[in-house]
């Protein structure tokens, strides 16, 4: 080959290439992140267990670009008269960051708080009856704060 045609080639693959670096997606989040998404929010305890495991792991989740952010549980005490609610605000948290992120929130939202007290209400579950009425008494009052305001 001549010399001209060598060049005319090696310069259409660098352009080549240029195009299929600017028509890819810089990233692309995984197919199921909606679903990863959805099977951390529901009001079980196996979700509520996954997203704490995958929160202990989140480099591992990286490639979905999920929002981890959290303020506890905003303007209230995260672990009100020493109940230790801190993680279901965290995961609520997770919850209303990423459905808001997807534009997906307002279909979630209710469910997003039942899981909240769900999780609150797993809290209570092993404590002895008096303190376990004042604990889901709290937690209700939380359930009803965020569903009003949240």
């Amino acid at each position: 080959m001549n010399r001209q045609v060598k060049r005319g080639l090696g310069v259409s693959a660098v352009a080549l290439a240029a195009v299929a670096v600017v028509a890819s997606p810089a990233s692309a989040a995984p197919a199921d992140k909606n679903q990863v998404l959805a099977s951390w929010t529901q009001t079980s305890a196996s979700s509520y267990n996954a997203f704490i495991s995958a929160r202990n792991n989140k480099s591992q989740w990286s490639a979905y670009g999920f929002d981890w952010s959290t303020d506890y549980c905003s303007y209230s005490p995260d672990n009100p008269f020493g109940f230790k609610f801190e993680l279901s605000c965290v995961r609520h948290d997770f919850g209303y960051r990423n459905y808001k992120k997807a534009g997906t929130f307002t279909a979630n939202k209710a469910r997003l708080d039942d899981a909240f007290y769900a999780d609150m209400k797993r809290v209570c579950a092993p404590m002895s009856s008096v303190k376990k009425a004042a604990c889901n008494s709290t937690a209700w009052t939380y359930y009803q704060a965020v569903r009003a305001f949240g």
